[in-house]
């Protein structure tokens, strides 16, 4: 099947789905209101098979150490997949499966599936990793671009983190925890019973961001959009939390945004 863009829709929501430009998620749409950030770097995009930035674009397998290109100097971000074209293995009218070959600048060959599916009042999307040999490590997870107004008043985030961890000057978590602050922010937090955030644009929409992982990066710095980004580790959790895909193991996660109109 070709990689032009997919839409789903479900009740009054669309979703537009761009497999040609990284697998991304380019929109949403509730009752006709766009809610991603519009552009070609924008919506939602897949972060895998890392997630946030490795420390100098370097991680350790072992005894191998491995440099990935520092597309955010002087590290590497948010994984390679983004950056390349998905295939299309399904799509039907509410739902399609994309998927995408783990290439150089990547070490390890592996195939990610991503399976997007939307409902009249949610939007589900599931992302596993398996490798086609040797095990290695891995992350997986989604950088959705809110916005931050929908034309009332600008979105306000709900959460209870049991944690955040403590940001570096190179913007990286140093290994300390601390009691989650203040925004705004840039900045990676723990939430063990699993990521549930909740986005209310006053009067309008409120929509819940849930997975079982623990992890959430949480920006919300830009003046035009908000970003609540679930994952399976904290950022260079190459290095400092490794989940290992195996041939017995994949590496598999679930978000689910749910929304509902106020």
């Amino acid at each position: 099947m070709s990689n032009e863009d997919i839409t789903l829709t479900a009740g009054d929501a669309e979703v537009v789905v761009a497999p040609g430009n990284g697998g991304r998620i380019a929109g949403l749409r509730v009752g006709g209101v766009e809610l991603l950030r519009q552009g070609e770097r924008y919506g939602c995009f897949p972060m895998v098979p890392w997630c946030g930035r490795i420390r100098q674009g370097r991680f350790r397998d072992g005894a191998v150490e491995h440099s990935m290109p520092l597309n955010a100097p002087p590290h590497a971000i948010h994984g390679t997949a983004r950056d390349g074209a998905w295939r299309v293995a399904r799509r039907g009218e509410d739902e399609a499966v994309i998927t995408y070959d783990l290439v150089e600048p990547w070490p390890y060959p592996g195939r990610v599936t991503q399976h997007v599916a939307l409902g009249p009042d949610s939007l589900t999307l599931t992302m596993g990793v398996e490798t086609i040999g040797s095990s290695f490590p891995a992350q997986v997870g989604w950088h959705p671009w809110f916005h931050r107004n929908l034309g009332g008043e600008d979105v306000r985030i709900d959460f209870s983190p049991a944690w955040q961890e403590e940001r570096g000057e190179d913007h990286l978590p140093t290994g300390k925890r601390i009691d989650p602050r203040p925004g705004p922010w840039d900045d990676c937090f723990g939430m063990p019973g699993g990521v549930d955030v909740t986005l209310t644009w006053p009067g309008q929409l409120e929509l819940k961001v849930a997975s079982r992982e623990e992890w959430v990066v949480v920006y919300d710095e830009q003046a035009e959009a908000v970003c609540v980004e679930p994952q399976t580790g904290p950022p260079d959790g190459l290095n400092t939390l490794p989940r290992l895909v195996t041939p017995l193991e994949p590496l598999e996660a679930t978000t689910t945004w749910s929304w509902r109109r106020l």
